[in-house]
């Protein structure tokens, strides 16, 4: 039977952080945010106002959800009384280690603890703790009130009712949880896109294309593709109607030729003047926040077409 969680603590409102505050207010919870920046505050209502504009359908009236977030001024403060506790402090192991210690005792024993960490081992992260079969790592893919990935990575003592009780949550609030069957540094998403970065690197700086050209042939070839289909879907299709066995038996050679020959790029001065050059000269006239807003309903419209598309399918 799945929990209903009435409440969770932010640890950390940075850029992730206040997005989640913004998420989980939006799906009725009530919020408490704790981080030592004096910016806090405006931070977390710029996450809340763009949410809204973003999905008035789900956010409502702005005011609402400000009114569902409160920030506090220390992490015993922000954790008492939780259902929930979401981590977003810095990518430092002492100092999520420092932080896990204070959160196990004073949050309630039944609290989910969660880390959003993208490089650190669950662990790790759990080695000083009392109670580790507590900690998962539950990953989102960022922006996290537009993408539903959230990675759920349990570590070697998290125990499976942690784990279950994670996916749980993170469906409730709308994402889509995928539990990792190992630890690895990187988790899945950002291995994938570090290793396709390489190449787009590799290929811009050898002149092959500019960075406008590479952005453009992603998102008009394989971008749209795994959107729909990932790629071993995508591949079992290519396969016509052999399926992946025929595409691997007649495509997968060629392959594995290339794949011995991967090309390493350097990022040297050079190389970062040349890729951030072009990057700016195409973006450097248009605001940040326009740009991602931009960046955000178009990837809201991608989800919620395809979404459409399955159901539409399934009927």
């Amino acid at each position: 039977m799945t929990e209903v969680q009435r409440s969770v603590a932010v640890i950390g409102a940075g850029t992730i952080g206040s997005s989640w505050a913004a998420l989980f207010a939006a799906h009725g919870l009530s919020v408490r945010v704790q981080d030592p920046r004096p910016d806090v505050g405006p931070e977390v209502e710029r996450a809340v106002r763009h949410l809204a504009a973003l999905q008035p359908q789900l956010a409502g009236d702005a005011e609402r959800l400000l009114a569902a977030i409160e920030v506090v001024d220390d992490v015993e403060a922000a954790v008492v009384g939780v259902d929930v506790v979401q981590e977003n402090a810095p990518e430092r192991l002492p100092l999520k280690q420092e932080l896990f210690a204070r959160i196990e005792a004073a949050a309630p024993e039944q609290a989910l603890i969660a880390s959003s960490t993208s490089a650190l081992m669950p662990s790790d992260l759990a080695r000083e703790m009392r109670t580790p079969e507590r900690l998962v790592v539950g990953h989102p893919f960022n922006p996290p009130e537009v993408l539903p990935l959230v990675e759920v990575v349990p570590g070697e003592r998290t125990s499976p009712e942690t784990v279950r009780r994670a996916v749980d949550f993170y469906r409730s609030v709308g994402k889509k949880p995928v539990v990792l069957h190992k630890e690895l540094s990187g988790f899945v998403a950002n291995r994938l896109q570090s290793t396709l970065f390489r190449e787009c690197v590799w290929l811009v700086s050898q002149g092959v294309v500019s960075a406008a050209e590479l952005d453009e042939i992603v998102t008009e070839s394989i971008g749209v593709r795994w959107a729909t289909a990932g790629p071993f879907e995508s591949f079992h299709l290519g396969g016509g109607p052999g399926g992946m066995r025929h595409f691997l038996e007649h495509l997968g050679p060629g392959m594995a030729r290339r794949w011995k020959k991967v090309e390493q790029p350097e990022l040297d001065e050079a190389t970062v003047e040349l890729i951030s050059s072009q990057v700016e000269s195409r973006f450097g006239d248009r605001g940040y926040e326009q740009h991602t807003e931009a960046r955000d309903r178009a990837q809201l419209a991608v989800i919620e077409a395809r979404d459409a598309a399955r159901a539409e399918e399934a009927r």
